[in-house]
């Protein structure tokens, strides 16, 4: 039998309740306990799962057994019976004893939302660098919690929650899973050497880097095909692409940029994916300008943005240019379009106009220009004057006795990488 025939039928058998935990340090941070759920569908139905029913317990705190409380879990019981349920996925991170606990109580498959996460990314990984990351994110979180996948382990024989390290079964010791976890880190770094090497072959090119961002399905992939007719993957579905794709953009002005598009973020995006993928995330600190595409229709979409935002500030890349592109406009009611800034960094787009390309061209042009210098260089100094032919465009040129004057205009990337060798010879 095909593998993928065999996923396809295994994953069928999935049909799970949903259950989800409001505490009162949710009710204090404002988390959109209903948002929140209905992106759970939306995990669920990505990673193949049928979704047979929804359940929410309000509670000052997890239980520490049973995470729900234990007439909760009865209440579950008794409605996974009814409905014929395999499965329970829960929207919070749970212990390795919760799982034990209430999957012997249940007697069905329990996953948490990181697990089913990792069960996506083991779906959608297609590198050998993406195949790396989300294995090693999958053991890291294997490892503390093998005292409770006992049975959860070899359940249903596969599907949800099984892909990759989890298909090696209870015969799978700590022992084994560090080495592996040694051996995958050993080939990670090889993997970060090349990437970094490449990194610095585009520094010295001088090519000015722009990264997108966004929550995941905010349309970045569409826009990166849009506006540079990439051949890539573009689905309405979370998580459609794992892996960083650069193209060249070519601006109305004839410089060429290059263009990546990244991971897309989630709310409570597992730390031990973070962790996996920082090399591939680092992509986003090697940027001279982040573009952050919003799902400008989502009626999550301030949320949405502050997990982005979140996720910048832990990778280091808080404080970068910023443009914020408010994509899938023509979606918006008139309402939500009357709500959203537009100024010289923030635009309201759709990835299907060309106009709106055109717009996007244009400003991450104007964000590259940084306006006019003039420098006095003494007239023996051609290496220095030589130097601003090649990083600033000439727009006037005069001697006096000495001395040449130019008048320049240089882009804020080629300034930073470059001005330095000139700042002695700038006329503030």
């Amino acid at each position: 039998m095909k593998q993928g025939t065999h996923d396809t039928q295994t994953e069928q058998q999935a049909r799970a309740v949903l259950v989800s935990l409001y505490t009162q340090m949710d009710k204090r941070n404002n988390v959109n306990a209903e948002g929140s759920i209905q992106e759970l569908v939306s995990l669920a139905e990505t990673a193949g799962v049928e979704v047979l029913e929804q359940m929410t317990q309000n509670r000052e705190m997890p239980d520490v057994r049973w995470f729900i409380g234990k007439g909760k879990v009865e209440e579950l019981r008794i409605l996974l019976e009814a409905l014929g349920a395999n499965t329970v996925i829960f929207d919070q991170e749970l212990s390795g004893a919760q799982v034990r606990n209430l999957e012997e109580h249940l007697d069905v498959k329990i996953i948490d939302r990181t697990q089913l996460i990792l069960d996506i990314f083991a779906q959608r990984a297609k590198t050998r660098e993406g195949i790396l990351q989300v294995e090693l994110a999958q053991y890291s979180y294997l490892l503390p919690r093998l005292s409770g996948q006992g049975k959860n382990l070899s359940r249903l024989g596969g599907g949800i929650g099984t892909r990759g390290p989890g298909e090696s079964k209870l015969e799978t010791d700590r022992r084994h899973i560090r080495t592996r976890v040694t051996d995958l880190k050993r080939q990670l770094e090889e993997v970060m050497r090349h990437r970094v090497l490449y990194r610095e072959r585009r520094k010295k090119s001088g090519v000015f880097q722009v990264a997108l961002v966004g929550y995941t399905n905010a349309g970045k992939s569409t826009l990166l095909k849009q506006l540079t007719s990439a051949d890539v993957y573009v689905q309405d579905q979370l998580f459609a692409t794992l892996d960083p794709t650069s193209r060249t953009l070519e601006l109305p002005g004839g410089k060429e940029i290059v263009l990546t598009d990244t991971v897309g973020f989630i709310q409570n995006l597992p730390h031990d994916l973070i962790a996996a993928f920082r090399a591939t995330l680092e992509e986003v600190n090697e940027a001279d300008l982040i573009l952050h595409v919003v799902d400008a229709s989502s009626e999550r979409r301030d949320e949405q943005m502050i997990v982005v935002d979140e996720i910048l500030q832990e990778l280091g890349a808080g404080n970068k240019d910023m443009v914020v592109l408010y994509n899938k406009s023509d979606m918006c009611t008139p309402d939500q379009l009357e709500m959203l800034p537009s100024d010289s960094t923030h635009l309201r787009i759709s990835a299907y106009n060309d106009a709106d390309l055109e717009r996007v061209s244009l400003l991450i042009q104007d964000q590259l220009a940084g306006g006019k210098r003039i420098y006095r260089i003494p007239a023996e100094r051609g290496d220095l004057i030589s130097q601003l032919y090649t990083f600033s465009s000439i727009v006037d040129q005069e001697y006096e006795e000495n001395e040449a004057i130019f008048t320049v205009e240089i882009n804020k990337v080629d300034y930073e990488k470059f001005g330095y060798k000139l700042q002695d010879y700038e006329v503030k």
